[in-house]
């Protein structure tokens, strides 16, 4: 195993500090209320030593985001094939994604106060990567006979989508409507997979 020099931990340090701190402005003030100088004044960094990570804020959100998107991928996917039966790899898909959505705080209420700023970012690698894995998930159960053939890049487009905004409407409910929004979209899809499947 490779130990990291005094120099590269620091660097390690520093990126974390600024992402950390733009975590808590983006989800306290919002995106648009935001400025660097509010990110840097909550690390112990000087606003130099920000620029020499990121060169605006919309570099830090989409850092940010990639980060939790990535957290968020990984977790839906190993709930989704774990699914032996169709309503298994719906239903646990979007259990896992509403989990992680509730499960932080800090990233609640990011993405609760930067909904429309985020699904701007829509186009990035991060979330097209996303929707890429669901359609060859999708394509895999269809192989495996647990999902009827369908069109899978289609559904995974629309999967996705759904799956943020209800997401977002969600967390504007309340913690306690995770289940209401599981149930929902679960029918939503399995209904629309059995039909496309006649």
């Amino acid at each position: 195993m490779t130990t990291l020099g005094k120099r590269e931990r620091t660097k390690q340090a520093n990126r974390a500090a600024i992402l950390d701190a733009a975590r808590d402005v983006f989800a306290d003030l919002g995106y648009g209320a935001a400025t660097v100088r509010d990110i840097v004044r909550r690390t112990d960094l000087a606003t130099g030593t920000f620029y020499n990570y990121f060169p605006d804020k919309e570099s830090v959100l989409r850092a940010v985001v990639e980060e939790s998107v990535a957290e968020a991928r990984a977790r839906v996917r190993a709930a989704r094939r774990s699914g032996r039966t169709l309503e298994e790899f719906v239903r646990d898909g979007f259990q896992a994604y509403f989990e992680y959505l509730v499960e932080d705080r800090r990233d609640f209420e990011l993405l609760r106060r930067n909904a429309g700023t985020i699904r701007a970012l829509f186009s990035e690698p991060t979330l097209v990567a996303g929707v890429e894995e669901l359609a060859e998930d999708l394509r895999d159960g269809i192989a495996a006979g647990v999902v009827p053939p369908h069109d899978t890049e289609w559904m995974a487009a629309a999967m996705v989508g759904t799956g943020f905004e209800v997401g977002v409407r969600m967390l504007d409910r309340g913690e306690d409507s995770l289940d209401a929004a599981v149930e929902f979209v679960t029918g939503l899809f399995l209904g629309g997979l059995r039909t496309l499947a006649h």
